[in-house]
Formats: structure tokens, C-alpha cells, sequence
């Protein structure tokens, strides 16, 4: 049995679990007051928020991370988010696994304390077998420190199966278009709920939001992202909303049944 199958293959995602967005990370509040105030819209199913990650990232953070203080921008656009239900995650980049672990709890720390984050969303994660006990230490000692913490576990690709013990969700496809189209899913996959993965796709056209829609419910992911934004010249495509934002909130949004 080979370890990949087409995307074809994977039974769809039920009528009952309809697909909501994960947001990955867009502009500083003050760039793009408008994303914010989108994200409160009552018809978006947003499952969560990435916070400190890419656009969002404090001042100085290039590489993303909660920032040496509060920014005071953030702080009342975040409690709007979480007002409206909307459930914040902090952006913690694991370096596929090189990240001195010391430094990773200092800003999971700064998390909780500055933004009451609900959870954390950990970049770069290894996908293989051997990195397994220090990506779940690293779970571990956070769900030690915020209580009922969501960990989202940002892979990229297909991980071992063994990374699902460890979080709530896995991010199994983080790239562009043109790989997805493409894309295979893991096996073992089929053994958990579309709930359990997220895809994020960046330079999907308008013209083919369709097919990338019914290919994230073939592989059975509940959880999505896709824009037309591109990562074109180091651009962040995440940063602003994509220009079809109605569109694609309207084919997913409460009350649309596949």
C-alpha cells in the first residue's frame, strides 16, 4: 500500500462539517484596519487567528513573535477578535525543531500574559519520526502553561502519523498553487475527522477557486485558507485579505451545505 494516494481519493469531508478559515497571519492593525473588521463579519467561519506571524508581527519582528512589549494596537483589535469568538493563536516559529527551547516558552509567555491567547501556532515543524519527543515536549510544557491550550502544528506537508497525537490540528499543505492542484494526502489521514487539518494556499485564480475548494474537502480538510495573493518577490501573501474575500466567504459562510 503506498504511503500517498490522489487527492480523488480520499473520501469528502461530511455535509454537516462545513469548512472554515484559519488565518495564517495578515497586516499590522494600523496597515489594515479593514482585514481586522472583516474578521468580525457574523457570516466569516473563522476556526482561528494567527497572531505575531509575518504581517503581524511586532515591530522589529521580521521572523515573527510577540515583540519585546504589547503593541497598543494590537491589544484592542485582538480583544474585539476574541469578543466576537474568535479564537487567538500565537505565532511560534520551531524552526524545524533547532529553536533553543528556552526562547520558545519566553514568547509563549509573552503570549498569555500581553494577549490571553487561546493557543499557539508553531511554524516550521519537523514532519519526521525522530523529531517527534522534542516537538512533544515542546506541546507539552505549553499546554502546561495556558490551560486547555489549541495547538496548531504548521507542517506544510504530510507529517508521520504520530504528529496528530500531539495537536488539535495540523497544517498538512502551506504553498502555492500551483503545488496543490498537484497534491497528494497521506494514508492515515482517513482515520480522523476534517477537523483535525488545514491547508493554506496562496496565487489560487478566481477562476479555479472552485477546484481548490473541492480538493481541500477530498483530502478531508476542515480547515482552510486560500488567497490570490502571491510570494512573488518575498512578498507575504497572507498580509491582505484575497481580492475574491465576498466570494469565497459566500461559498463557505453559515448555511452552505455540500
Amino acid at each position: 500500500m503506498s504511503y500517498l494516494m490522489p487527492s480523488g481519493q480520499r473520501r469528502a469531508a461530511p455535509a454537516e462539517a462545513p469548512l472554515r478559515f484559519g488565518v495564517p497571519g495578515i497586516a499590522h492593525p494600523l496597515l489594515a484596519p479593514g482585514e481586522w473588521s472583516e474578521l468580525l463579519r457574523a457570516d466569516v467561519p473563522v476556526e482561528w487567528v494567527v497572531l505575531g506571524s509575518g504581517g503581524m508581527a511586532a515591530a522589529g519582528e521580521a521572523s515573527g513573535g510577540p515583540g519585546a512589549r504589547p503593541d497598543p494596537y494590537q491589544l484592542p483589535a485582538v480583544a474585539r477578535l476574541r469578543q466576537a469568538g474568535v479564537r487567538i493563536l500565537g505565532h511560534l516559529d520551531l524552526r524545524f525543531g533547532e529553536r533553543p527551547f528556552a526562547e520558545l516558552l519566553a514568547e509563549a509567555q509573552s503570549y498569555i500574559n500581553w494577549y490571553k491567547v487561546d493557543g499557539f501556532s508553531l511554524d516550521a515543524c519537523p514532519t519526521d519520526r525522530a523529531a517527534l519527543p522534542g516537538t512533544r515536549r515542546t506541546v507539552t510544557t505549553l499546554r502546561a502553561m495556558l490551560e486547555r491550550a489549541y495547538i496548531v502544528l504548521v507542517h506544510g506537508a504530510h507529517p508521520c502519523a504520530g504528529y496528530a497525537d500531539l495537536a488539535d490540528q495540523l497544517v498538512t499543505f502551506c504553498g502555492p498553487w500551483s503545488a496543490y492542484r498537484w497534491s497528494q494526502v497521506s494514508e492515515w489521514t482517513a482515520d480522523h475527522p476534517p477537523g483535525r487539518f488545514c491547508h493554506l494556499v496562496h496565487g489560487v485564480p478566481a477562476q479555479h477557486l472552485d477546484e481548490a475548494l473541492r480538493i481541500a474537502r477530498w483530502q478531508g480538510a476542515g480547515t482552510i485558507y486560500f488567497t490570490d495573493r502571491t510570494d512573488r518577490d518575498e512578498a507575504d501573501p497572507w498580509e491582505v485579505m484575497p481580492g475574491y474575500w465576498d466570494e469565497i466567504v459566500s461559498r463557505i459562510g453559515p448555511g452552505v451545505s455540500e
